[in-house]
């Protein structure tokens, strides 16, 4: 992609990139003001919008090194998106910071008191304390950093170079990476988010976050397509084919979703012990029920239908739509997931439950879009699609 191509690009980008800093100075600006009036109520909500930022990150880079791994026409359209997506989790370390402060407000195991009186929490506290959790967020975000850089660093030597042994280089990253990946995603998501209830527990629990990770990335990184599709050079290689790759692929990750989600309940169901079914009990009453049935219908159903439709896959602004919707449902269910824990009484909403994820989305999107300015929006040299006109 010559250089006055990637220089027309420019002012799209920064309108997005002033916009988005905007939206988010505004976010964090009132969950500050949250923080002075409720700081409990600000750890909490700002503990799901982050949630659901990283988890984009992350399923950022776990999808390039998956499209790496296995090859196919899919991950040639969104490999830069997912790149750039994977550069930002530098920034969502960053951002982790303001929770450390928040650990005793947000974890009933970090309080002496509880962990005394509850023989279940004393067995597991040589694995959650306070040390011990700062140590694991530090080496699953070194991991991570480090994956993306260096997926980035070869992805970026290929362009310049076209040196062939680059390709080889990254299948074996990837497939040593992803298995890096699940291990620490699945540490992290027990850590972060199960250890709110830390007598609950489900082996199943970090495999259903990282397919809620691949839905909610790849859903936004169609998204990111369809705005760029117009423009070069993704005007040149982009076909209803190519939409019709990504709506399957979004439809099996809509499927493998609602698997994963009722093969947790359908084991807990079924062994009906108090210490598991406690979980769900207080997520299907006095109003938490109804996410459930919002989730049934807007996160499996009615997406599940529309990309059974060659109308919807095969053409770019309907399947955005639909894309961007996955995306601001995924957020609920983050919250469903979350929330509970602090509520068990019954559903609650405060104002900082929209702040908090307006005010990281912003800041994020705006770092996403710098560095997905930076590069060429097709890798260069990639020897596994042939067919590509030359763009250079």
């Amino acid at each position: 992609m010559t250089a006055s191509r990637m220089e027309a690009l420019q002012p799209d980008f920064r309108r997005v990139q002033r916009g988005a800093l905007l939206v988010g100075a505004i976010g964090l600006a009132l969950c500050a003001v949250g923080a002075v009036v409720s700081l409990d109520q600000f750890f909490q909500s700002y503990l799901v919008a982050y949630l659901f930022w990283v988890e984009i990150a992350l399923g950022c880079c776990a999808l390039v090194m998956l499209h790496h791994l296995v090859g196919g026409r899919w991950g040639f359209l969104i490999r830069r998106p997912l790149e750039a997506g994977a550069m930002t989790l530098p920034l969502m370390a960053l951002l982790f910071v303001p929770l450390l402060f928040g650990l005793h407000a947000l974890y009933t195991w970090t309080h002496a008191d509880v962990v005394a009186g509850d023989e279940a929490l004393r067995h597991k506290s040589l694995y959650l304390n306070v040390p011990f959790f700062v140590i694991r967020t530090v080496a699953y975000f070194a991991i991570w950093c480090g994956l993306a850089a260096l997926l980035n660093r070869w992805s970026l030597a290929q362009d310049r170079t076209a040196e062939p042994r680059l390709m080889p280089r990254l299948r074996r990253l990837s497939a040593l990476g992803l298995v890096v990946y699940a291990l620490t995603a699945s540490f992290a998501a027990i850590d972060w988010v199960m250890s709110l209830e830390p007598d609950w527990y489900s082996t199943i629990y970090g495999m259903l976050i990282m397919v809620g990770q691949g839905l909610a990335t790849l859903a936004f990184a169609t998204v990111v397509v369809v705005w760029l599709a117009d423009r070069e050079p993704l005007a040149r290689v982009i076909t209803p084919d190519r939409y019709n790759d990504l709506g399957n692929l979004l439809l099996t990750f809509v499927i493998l979703w609602a698997y994963m989600s009722f093969a947790q309940f359908l084991i807990i169901w079924s062994g009906n012990l108090p210490e598991e079914n406690s979980w769900y009990l207080h997520r299907s009453a006095a109003g938490w029920q109804w996410l459930i049935v919002f989730l049934a219908l807007f996160h499996f159903a009615l997406p599940f239908l529309l990309l059974l439709s060659h109308a919807v896959k095969r053409r770019g602004r309907r399947l955005a739509l639909l894309a961007a919707a996955i995306v601001a449902v995924h957020l609920v269910d983050t919250y469903w997931l979350v929330a509970p824990a602090f509520h068990p009484a019954g559903l609650y909403l405060s104002w900082l439950d929209f702040a908090a994820p307006v005010g990281i989305g912003g800041v994020w999107i705006a770092a996403f879009v710098w560095l997905l300015a930076r590069k060429p929006l097709l890798p260069l040299h990639d020897p596994r699609m042939p067919e590509v006109p030359s763009y250079e």
